[in-house]
């Protein structure tokens, strides 16, 4: 059985009998003995999750890395387009991580190649990439006939134009291998016991309803309360009071991806769920900003599916809301048509 105590508790244990703060391994040792024997009553023994939770939370959490590599390449590539070849912007859409921008790149990486191309040729290219908009395709023709190029220097041209070519190369390998991970992902989240409950929640998705589920484990002794996790996931404010003087402040040891989660499922509720809209609009209505609105509602959340996760229940908007308005809350009666 194993016992996790943060280093900071032996260090603050430490100074409470050795102002010096000195730090030596066999002294340190000797404490955290001493804390397991004499305060048990105040740790918590490590359980892991079954198999089938903790590959799940691999899978996710090495998604979301994935993810975040694209968006720096494509914020990378933005940056190098902008310094040589600026129209590519314009003549890619909106994704410059999609399939279309990538090929589009590697294909013609600066102006100069682009506008000896044939206008066959590039029709024929986006009608392969599924961009079929005759009007659209003909604006970007125009464009690139019209179009002069930012520089003639050939050290810039040559030196963005591999540049360009590698991210291009680099970004492409990344689209099949997210939309691997989404299909693995899918499959063992399909065959979780708790997969139903988590699927029910209003915008959680494919992408976010599995990240919950590992958010909260599939141990159920882990949190007691609602409150425990809100606050390990810092979601919830935590309260410092001293004589006369509290404090509410976020917590700002915590578990980033978890917090993450939370706060994203959140943002997309607003859009399926009646009350959720309703708690939102009534905070921005405050004055309160947008992800200080977010976190509340998050915090909300917190509630609800701690309750649907230890009853093994599935969440009903409907019966949410009827429990709402037996409290008297205003946040029963969001209208639909503001959805």
């Amino acid at each position: 059985m194993l016992f996790p105590i943060p280093p900071s508790t032996v260090n603050h244990f430490r100074k409470a009998f050795a102002s010096s703060g000195t730090k030596d391994d066999p002294v340190d040792a000797e404490l955290i003995l001493e804390i397991l024997l004499k305060h048990r009553h105040k740790i918590w023994a490590w359980k892991p999750d079954d198999v089938q939770t903790r590959l799940l939370t691999r899978l996710v959490e090495a998604r979301r890395k994935i993810v975040n590599m694209r968006t720096q390449q494509v914020q990378t590539l933005m940056a190098a387009l902008k310094e040589s070849f600026p129209q590519a912007l314009e003549l890619m859409g909106e994704d410059l991580g999609a399939m279309l921008a990538c090929d589009f790149l590697l294909k013609w990486p600066t102006l100069q190649q682009l506008k000896k191309a044939q206008t066959q040729t590039v029709r024929k290219f986006y009608y392969a990439h599924n961009c079929r908009r005759g009007d659209l395709i003909e604006k970007r023709l125009a464009f690139i006939a019209q179009s002069v190029a930012l520089t003639q220097d050939e050290a810039v041209l040559e030196s963005s134009r591999m540049f360009i070519e590698t991210l291009a190369q680099q970004l492409r390998s990344l689209i099949p291998s997210i939309k691997k991970y989404d299909l693995k992902i899918r499959e063992v989240f399909s065959q979780h016991p708790d997969q139903e409950i988590f699927s029910s929640l209003p915008g959680a998705g494919e992408v976010m309803a599995p990240r919950l589920l590992t958010a909260f484990g599939s141990d159920r002794s882990r949190f007691p309360m609602a409150l425990n996790m809100a606050q390990y996931s810092g979601i919830g404010p935590v309260t410092k009071r001293s004589g006369k003087s509290s404090t509410v402040y976020r917590r700002l040891a915590r578990p980033k991806f978890i917090l993450q989660s939370f706060h994203e499922f959140a943002g997309f509720s607003i859009h399926f769920s009646r009350w959720a809209k309703a708690v939102y609009d009534s905070l921005r209505s405050t004055g309160k900003g947008h992800h200080a609105s977010i976190r509340a509602l998050a915090f909300k959340w917190t509630r609800v599916i701690f309750r649907c996760w230890q009853d093994r229940k599935p969440y009903d908007e409907n019966h949410y809301l009827n429990v709402l308005k037996k409290q008297g809350s205003p946040f029963a009666n969001q209208p639909l048509e503001s959805l």
